[in-house]
């Protein structure tokens, strides 16, 4: 059948399926320059349209699509399995048609019938989608439209979930170091969210994996790029400090190995990368509870670390918090004592 006699259907399902007839043919056809190729790109685009016509209404806001017609739209959406399709074939459609696809596919995880959200349970069944956005971070291309449909499935528990508790999630300590700011930063937004958007469940994360997860993170620390560093450091801040991974803190700052890396930060040249290393050094120091090792260590270099500290960022001088937090280091570091094991 001609694709401009498909196109022709109003149906509101039609048009789920039309579009995979379209994704079919440029999954199937290796020669761009196929007229059924060209001819299905084209027609991707008008049905993508329509269908985001379809969820949206129209373009000009002229009036809102009838609640029965979106439902019937949906119905066909998730029948021809066409979530799975559209991010399978992201990288083969245009950069227009990306962000269309992302407009969509948000879209249709936001939508709420009675209480329960279709797309979420629908991709609950497929968790298949979750990786395959999670790989998008390995094309150029397609990386950032990635990022944001990932980051959209992350504000729903159960899917933030699902990444966790694969194997998948360890590969954001290399997407967030890759070469390409842009797709660094997006991975680091992306990882952050995993870590921060549901307090309990990063929580239990957290403690259930602490070796793997804090073995990786702190070549993160180490990492040679500098922006990744810094984030590194400042969500390390943000996680530890957060009431919800108290038992994650204790342990983290009752290793040597982690005080000695956040003492050799505090030495580095950025300003910015110390000053992030000072809000997890002084996590170490305030500890009311140190272990012997920790104290030893803080023992063996206080007047060192006294004297660091008290020409430490002393062009801070409107800071009022950090003054405080760096005076109260000092004290707390000379009036330590030395203590049998």
């Amino acid at each position: 059948m001609p694709f401009s006699s498909l196109l022709a259907s109003r149906s509101k399902t039609d048009h789920a399926k039309q579009l995979k007839d379209f994704f079919t043919v440029i999954e199937n056809e290796q020669d761009k320059e196929k007229k059924n190729y060209e001819d299905a790109i084209k027609n991707i685009h008008k049905t993508l349209l329509a269908l985001k016509d379809g969820l949206f209404g129209p373009r000009d806001g002229s009036s809102e699509p009838a609640i029965s017609d979106v439902s019937q739209l949906c119905s066909g959406i998730y029948s021809q399995e066409l979530i799975t399709t559209m991010i399978n074939n992201l990288s083969r459609v245009t950069f227009e048609d990306r962000k269309e696809i992302v407009a969509i596919f948000n879209n249709l995880l936001r939508r709420q019938v009675g209480a329960k959200y279709p797309a979420v349970d629908h991709i609950i069944q497929r968790p298949g989608i979750l990786f395959k956005l999670i790989e998008g971070y390995e094309n150029a291309d397609i990386a950032l439209n990635c990022g944001m449909m990932l980051r959209e499935c992350i504000r729903v528990q159960e899917l933030a979930e699902i990444i966790l508790r694969s194997p998948d999630f360890y590969k954001f300590f290399d997407y967030v170091q890759k070469s390409t700011f842009d797709i660094a930063s997006d991975a680091f937004a992306t990882f952050k969210d995993l870590l921060t958007k549901h307090k309990s469940l990063c929580a239990d994360f957290l403690e259930r994996n602490y070796d793997q997860f804090f073995n990786k993170y702190r070549d993160l620390l180490n990492s040679e790029n500098y922006v990744t560093r810094r984030q590194s450091l400042k969500l390390l801040g943000e996680l530890l400090l957060d009431r919800y991974n108290f038992s994650v803190m204790t342990r983290y700052i009752s290793n040597t190995d982690n005080l000695k890396q956040q003492m050799n930060l505090l030495k580095e040249k950025s300003k910015n990368i110390q000053f992030e290393a000072f809000h997890v050094f002084k996590i170490f120091v305030a500890n009311p509870t140190k272990p012997k090792a920790i104290s030893d260590i803080l023992l063996r270099n206080r007047e060192r670390l006294i004297d660091f500290l008290t020409t430490f960022h002393t062009d801070r001088t409107d800071d009022e918090q950090f003054n405080d937090e760096k005076a109260y280091l000092i004290k707390q570091i000379s009036e330590l004592k030395d203590t049998k094991a």
